[in-house]
């Protein structure tokens, strides 16, 4: 079913919204999937914020026209998906790992960041890097490690002192 000129618009507008906001695209080609494993897909991409969205390429390449991404239209060609987010490492996780699963059918092509277009092989780099919510726990957690051993040091000397004193009245009861 074609889109009319006022669809397409609509479609278009969109998609540039994303983009906006966007700092990762990933595109992969779907071709011979079928609509269940494209649900799985899409049950994914929303549980991690990822926008996808089969469009089609000229549509895409509107979208993206003007943009950081503009170099991504090149590798528009074909029945593609394309994942949009602005967690940069989320899209390319939840695509790379369903490319990886039992899905032969799904591959990742490209990728791009703003200013910078990704090959499969960067995308699969890319997501295999931890998420912003894991570094953010790892150096909050590498920034509470000195004060959390400080503070077991300052509290050793009291618990050394009520043990000693234990000690000696132990001694004293036992003589």
């Amino acid at each position: 079913m074609s889109l009319n000129l006022e669809e397409k618009k609509a479609v278009v507008a969109e998609v540039t919204a994303q983009v906006a906001n966007a700092q990762a695209i990933i595109i992969a080609e779907y071709r011979g999937l079928g609509v269940g494993d494209m649900t799985v897909l899409r049950r994914k991409a929303r549980e991690s914020g990822v926008y996808l969205r089969v469009l089609k390429n000229t549509l895409a390449r509107r979208a993206v026209a003007d943009t950081p991404f503009a170099g991504l239209a090149d590798q528009m060609i074909g029945p593609l998906t394309y994942g949009i987010s602005s967690d940069p490492v989320a899209a390319a996780k939840v695509m790379h790992e369903f490319a990886k699963g039992s899905n032969e059918k799904f591959v990742v092509k490209a990728g791009a960041m703003a200013n910078f277009v990704m090959s499969s092989k960067d995308v699969a780099s890319l997501a295999t890097m931890p998420s912003r919510d894991e570094l953010l726990a790892k150096l909050l957690g590498t920034m509470q490690a000195p004060i959390a051993q400080f503070v077991r040091t300052l509290n050793e000397v009291p618990t050394k002192f009520v043990r000693g004193l234990a000690a000696v009245r132990d001694h004293k009861q036992a003589a």
